[in-house]
């Protein structure tokens, strides 16, 4: 059974070797049991002998039960003991929401405060703030409320005996019943009117931490103006008595619960710009008044005196965050805190694998629903983390996609009436739990075998097979035709099919090679490339690369192509292929396509991790150069082996294949 070693010391008493206070080791370590280091090694749950993961013992701290990112951790840590801002950047479901919610537990314990806003006699459109401890506010309340019931009851006994005097007095002594009853209902009308004058002093609780026993924590993820930075709600009465005190319309901000916490916004650039202005400065100054956030409504003659907002801000987003965020507020974050980068995959090592068979334990617990996973189910979640980071010797750190493939496999086997959830579950529940993008490209590939657009058989001049990536999950096939015609100006290289910028690219390194193999004059010569089907959507990246050389290659030398065989790898001037990204969900594609052969990267050869069941449906080749490719692709031997034994010469790249070469000194595609 495994133990958790957590290290229970608070941070506070534990320090780094740098000095600054730091975990000394982030998150809680599961133990394996297992002595032998090759064993462990190789174990999928990393030397963990569990029947199931309800033998996991799971961490009472949020910040333990992260997965992987330990250097944002060490950076949530260091900015909850020194009360600094953090903007955290990367891939959704990575962790960021969990990692700010961490905060709030991690924060020093500070004394809490509930927010009172009273009446101003002087000037009813600027009521008065006062700040109390926690839960001294609520008995404020409960004072005011019980002086203004004895109050009430004295008015009401006073009435009644007036009341009383007048009707006694109009039925016995005028004998003018009608008028002691007009006069009666004036007099409760009066007094009526007149109590509402003590309902107006008893003040409103604007923020309420009485039961409060961590620091607060708010998400104002997609908050508009009025739910982050307060509001006063509009009053259709506005005269005549019957009108709402204007202190009792005042609506905390999302700033203002943070106060002494947390406040976290996810996609930060979807802010309005003066919502990011107006936080900036509640960032600055600790404290904001609350005003109607409608022009057009009556709140907006209503400001309080300032409210305090002393919180710690956790701003996240993807890349494209910080392009629209504004500059002013991420330099009050930078320069008042950090900037973490979020982490999309981790190493593959046997402390990782025990740490996703806790994360597995924990999506568990927290669903509260699921029947825990046997050895054989928690063992096919692992190689999925490993199929899903898409690099050799990794696992993925988009945990929540993760979490989603454990929860339907839960259900599956709680569906079934299980005890447990089993290997044919996860199996099961990855079939359903398909990506939009992988059930379009599934549809797409149906529908081009209905139509007869996919060739995958014989030989055709100018055409091939490529590979391209929907979403971020999802292969599928998209044929790349070329063809030379006559040029009626200076020859250029034409592609259609929705390039962008970096596919645009990519096709004119390819025309360099192409320029520089020919023993013809291309001058004079158009070039054509059509990338069939690529819909709207387009096509970006440079993993076509050999794919348009070798079909631009075969229209120029009229040698055609063989249609059993698909293709992706990036291409340098000089013809090295260079890696690219998600080869796996490629060569998948290509199975179901039909295809027999694909051509990858050698430098990809290890990030391959397709499913058993397309093993023995296609052959992988990997390749180092341009020249395998078109040994591997071309049809008809003597015109093939001249091209490439010409192309070999021109380049000086004139290699033997090296599988598995690592790739030194190329890009990597991830």
């Amino acid at each position: 059974m495994s133990k958790d070693t957590d290290n229970e010391a608070p941070p506070e008493e534990q320090t780094s070797e740098q000095g600054g206070s730091a975990f000394e080791d982030l998150g809680s370590d599961v133990e394996p049991d297992i002595s032998d280091d090759e064993a462990v090694e190789a174990d999928l749950l990393g030397g963990l002998d569990i029947e199931t993961t309800e033998e996991i013992d799971i961490p009472d701290r949020l910040v333990d039960q992260v997965i992987g990112q330990d250097h944002a951790r060490d950076v949530v840590q260091k900015a909850a003991k020194q009360r600094r801002h953090v903007m955290m950047i990367g891939t959704p479901g990575t962790g960021k929401s969990m990692l700010a919610k961490a905060m709030s537990e991690l924060l020093p314990k500070e004394d809490l405060q509930d927010v009172l806003v009273y009446h101003n006699p002087d000037d009813g459109n600027e009521p008065k703030v006062r700040t109390v401890p926690a839960g001294k506010g609520e008995q404020i309340i409960e004072a005011h409320k019980e002086e203004a019931r004895k109050r009430n009851q004295m008015r009401s006994f006073l009435m009644w005996v007036i009341i009383a005097i007048v009707v006694g007095y109009a039925l016995l002594i005028a004998t003018r019943p009608l008028l002691g009853i007009l006069a009666a209902g004036v007099i409760y009308l009066a007094f009526r009117y007149g109590s509402r004058g003590n309902d107006a002093m008893i003040p409103n609780l604007l923020v309420n931490h009485a039961d409060q026993t961590t620091a607060p924590f708010e998400d104002a993820t997609g908050a508009h103006a009025g739910a982050l930075l307060g509001d006063v709600r509009h009053d259709p009465f506005q005269s005549g008595g019957m009108e709402t005190p204007s202190h009792d319309r005042v609506e905390p901000g999302a700033i203002h619960k943070a106060s002494k916490g947390v406040l976290f916004v996810d996609e930060i650039n979807t802010l309005d710009i003066r919502s990011q202005q107006k936080l900036m400065t509640a960032i600055q100054e600790g404290e904001f008044s609350i005003t109607g956030q409608s022009e057009r409504s009556s709140g907006a003659m209503v400001q309080t005196e300032p409210v305090p907002c002393d919180f710690i801000m956790i701003a996240a987003g993807n890349m494209d965050a910080m392009e629209n965020m504004h500059p002013a507020l991420r330099s009050r974050i930078k320069g008042y805190g950090y900037e973490v980068y979020m982490d999309d995959t981790i190493d593959d090592t046997p402390e990782m694998r025990r740490k996703y068979t806790r994360f597995i334990a924990q999506e568990v617990e927290k669903d509260g629903r699921l029947p825990h996973f046997d050895e054989d189910a928690v063992e096919e979640v692992i190689l999925e983390a490993q199929r899903r980071s898409g690099r050799k010797d990794h696992l993925t750190l988009k945990l929540r996609d993760l979490g989603g493939l454990v929860r339907v496999a839960g259900d599956i086997a709680r569906a079934a009436n299980k005890d447990q959830t089993e290997r044919e579950d996860v199996l099961q529940a990855k079939r359903r739990s398909r990506s939009i993008e992988q059930q379009v490209a599934d549809d797409y590939i149906e529908r081009r075998k209905d139509y007869e657009l996919t060739v995958n058989q014989g030989e055709v001049v100018g055409r091939v097979n490529g590979l391209a990536v929907m979403g971020e999950d999802s292969g599928i096939v998209l044929p790349v035709m070329a063809e030379v015609t006559p040029s009626q100006g200076p020859g250029e290289v034409i592609a259609t099919g929705q390039l962008k910028e970096m596919a645009m690219e990519a096709v004119q390194n390819v025309s360099a090679i192409i320029k520089k193999f020919s023993d013809e004059d291309i001058t004079e010569r158009d070039v054509h490339i059509q990338f069939v089907q690529a819909g709207q959507q387009g096509v970006d990246g440079d993993s076509a690369s050999i794919t348009v050389a070798t079909a631009v290659i075969s229209a120029l030398e009229d040698i055609p192509v063989a249609q059993d065989l698909a293709m992706t790898g990036s291409l340098s001037v000089r013809g090295d292929v260079l890696p690219v990204g998600g080869v796996t969900h490629k060569i998948e594609a290509a199975a179901k396509a039909g295809l027999d052969r694909v051509i990858i990267p050698a430098a990809n050869e290890d990030d391959v991790m397709i499913e058993e069941e397309y093993e023995e449906q296609i052959e992988i080749i990997p390749v180092s150069h341009i020249s395998e490719v078109l040994e591997v692709a071309l049809e008809g031997e003597a015109e093939k082996d001249s091209l490439v034994d010409r192309l070999k010469n021109i380049t000086g790249s004139a290699l033997e294949r090296q599988v598995g070469r690592s790739g030194t000194g190329s890009p990597s595609p991830q």
